[in-house]
C-alpha cells in the first residue's frame, strides 16, 4: 500500500490472521468433535459446551468491556488478548479431560474478545486508513467465521484434535509483534460523540444471521462426520464449500447494493440449511452444494452489516465490541436451542434405526442359521454404540461375510443405508430452526441505515 512501510504491512497480516484464527475458534473444533465424544465419553449437549462456552465468554466479554472501551489503550488490551490467547490454547491441546477443555476455552474466550476489540484500531493505525482498516478486519472475521470447521477437520485429520490448538499458539504469539510497534500518535482517538447502542438493527441482523450459522458450521459437520461415518479430512473438503462460496460472494459483492446484498445474503443462507434438512441422499455433492449456498449468503450479508455495525462517532473499539457480542450471543442462543432439539430427536432416531435395522434383517434372503448369530453380534454392537451415532457395522459383520455369502454382504449395505437415512432425517428440525434465525434476520435489516457504510471513514 502506497506510503506505508513493508513492516508495517507485515504487521498488519500478523494481526490479521490472529483476528481470523479467533473468529474461526467459534466453530474451528466441530469436526473434532466426534473425537471428543468418543474420548471424554459424553453427551451432544455436554460436548456442545466445547463451542457454547467459548462463544459465551466472548459475548459477555464483549459486553461487560463497553463501559471500559475508552479507558484501556489499544496495544496493551491487544497485547493481553493474544498472550491470553496463545497460552489458553496451549493448555486446550493439553487437557486431559473435558472439563479441563471446557475451561480453557473460556480463557480462551476472554482472550479472544480482548484481541477482536483491541484489534481494530491497530489495524487502522498500520494501514493508515479508516476504511481499509475496518474492511481488513471485516474480511479476517468473515473469512474466519467460515474457514473454521475446514481448518480444524484438516489438522484433526493429519493429526489429531489438540493440533486445532496448538497450531494457534505461534499464530497468536507472532501477532504480539503488533502490540510491540511504536505508533507514535497514530492510533485513533476512542473520543465517543454518540453514547447510544450503535447500529442496533445491523447488530441484531448480525446476531441472527450467526445463529443460524449455528446449522452450517455445527449441525452440517456433526451429520457429515457422526451419521455419515466421513473422515476429519473428507468432512473438511465437504465444508469447503463453505469459504468457497463466501470467497465468491466477495468478489461480486461490491457490484451489488447493500441492501440488496444484506437480503439475499439471508435468504441464501436459509435456503442453504432448507436444503441440508432436505438432503435427497447421501451423495456428498448435496451437502457441499447446499454449504456453498450457505457460504455465498454469508460473504454476501455479513460484511455489509459489519461495515456498517463499525462507527468511529460510537467509537471504534465500543461499536466493535457491540458487533462482536451480537453476533457471539446469536451463535449461543442458537446452540443453547439447538443442541437439547438435536439430542431430542437423535434419541427418538435411534430407536427408529433399531426398528429399521431389524425389519432389513428380517427381510433379507438370508438362511436362519446366518441370521441368528448376526443379529446377536449386531444387537450388542448397537447397545455400545452412543445415541445419535451410526454404530460399527464392519466388526459386526467381519465375521460373517465371505465370498459364498454375497447376500449377507448387500444386507450389511441395506442395513447401513437404513440406519444413516432414519439418523439423517433426525437433523431436519435443527437445521429448520437455523433457517428461521436467517429469514428472522430480513426484519431488521429494513431499519439498517446502509448509508452509514459509505461514510464509514
Amino acid at each position: 500500500m502506497p506510503g506505508r512501510s513493508a513492516t508495517s504491512i507485515v504487521l498488519a497480516a500478523l494481526l490479521a490472521a490472529a483476528v481470523a484464527v479467533a473468529f474461526a475458534d467459534s466453530s474451528i473444533v466441530v469436526l473434532a468433535l466426534p473425537d471428543l465424544y468418543s474420548e471424554f465419553d459424553t453427551t451432544i449437549p455436554g460436548i456442545s459446551f466445547v463451542v457454547t462456552t467459548y462463544n459465551l465468554v466472548v459475548a459477555v466479554g464483549a459486553f461487560l468491556l463497553l463501559p471500559f472501551s475508552s479507558r484501556f489503550r489499544p496495544q496493551r488490551l491487544a497485547f493481553a488478548g493474544l498472550l491470553v490467547f496463545g497460552a489458553a490454547s496451549i493448555g486446550c491441546a493439553a487437557s486431559d479431560g473435558l472439563a479441563m477443555l471446557i475451561a480453557f476455552r473460556a480463557v480462551q474466550g476472554f482472550g479472544a474478545v480482548l484481541l477482536l476489540v483491541a484489534s481494530l484500531p491497530l489495524l487502522i493505525a498500520l494501514f493508515g486508513d479508516t476504511r481499509r482498516g475496518i474492511a481488513v478486519w471485516t474480511l479476517a472475521g468473515t473469512l474466519g467465521t467460515a474457514l473454521g470447521p475446514a481448518l480444524g477437520g484438516a489438522l484433526t485429520e493429519a493429526f489429531d484434535w489438540r493440533a486445532i490448538f496448538i497450531a494457534q499458539a505461534p499464530v497468536a504469539f507472532l501477532a504480539l509483534l503488533a502490540t510491540a510497534r511504536r505508533y507514535r500518535g497514530e492510533l485513533p482517538t476512542e473520543a465517543r460523540t454518540n453514547n447510544a447502542p450503535p447500529a442496533p438493527a445491523a447488530n441484531t441482523a448480525l446476531g441472527l444471521l450467526f445463529g443460524a450459522l449455528v446449522g452450517a458450521l455445527f449441525l452440517g459437520v456433526l451429520l457429515l462426520v457422526a451419521v455419515w461415518g466421513l473422515s476429519p479430512l473428507a468432512g473438511a473438503a465437504v465444508v469447503s464449500a463453505l469459504p468457497l462460496g463466501t470467497i465468491a460472494a466477495r468478489l461480486v459483492s461490491p457490484l451489488v447494493p447493500a441492501r440488496a446484498a444484506t437480503m439475499s445474503g439471508a435468504v441464501l443462507l436459509a435456503l442453504g440449511l432448507a436444503g441440508l434438512a432436505l438432503l435427497p441422499s447421501t451423495q456428498l455433492i448435496y451437502p457441499a452444494l447446499a454449504l456453498a449456498l450457505c457460504g455465498v449468503g454469508l460473504g454476501l450479508a455479513v460484511p455489509v452489516l459489519s461495515d456498517v455495525s463499525i462507527s468511529v462517532e460510537h467509537g471504534l473499539v465500543h461499536s466493535g465490541a457491540w458487533s462482536i457480542g451480537a453476533r457471539h450471543i446469536g451463535l449461543v442462543a442458537a446452540l443453547v436451542l439447538v443442541a437439547p432439539l438435536l439430542a431430542w430427536e437423535l434419541e427418538r432416531g435411534g430407536e427408529r434405526a433399531t426398528l429399521a435395522g431389524t425389519a432389513v434383517i428380517l427381510d433379507a434372503p438370508v438362511p436362519l442359521t446366518d441370521k441368528v448369530p448376526l443379529a446377536l453380534d449386531l444387537r450388542e454392537e448397537f447397545e455400545k454404540t452412543p445415541r445419535g451415532q451410526v454404530p460399527d457395522l464392519a466388526s459386526a459383520f467381519a465375521d460373517h461375510v465371505s465370498e459364498d455369502a454375497p447376500s449377507v454382504a448387500a444386507m450389511q449395505e441395506s442395513l447401513l443405508g437404513a440406519i444413516e437415512d432414519v439418523l439423517t432425517r433426525s437433523f431436519r428440525s435443527s437445521f429448520a430452526l437455523s433457517a428461521l434465525f436467517a429469514l428472522l434476520a430480513l426484519i431488521p435489516m429494513l431499519f439498517v441505515p446502509y448509508a452509514r457504510r459509505k461514510n464509514a471513514a
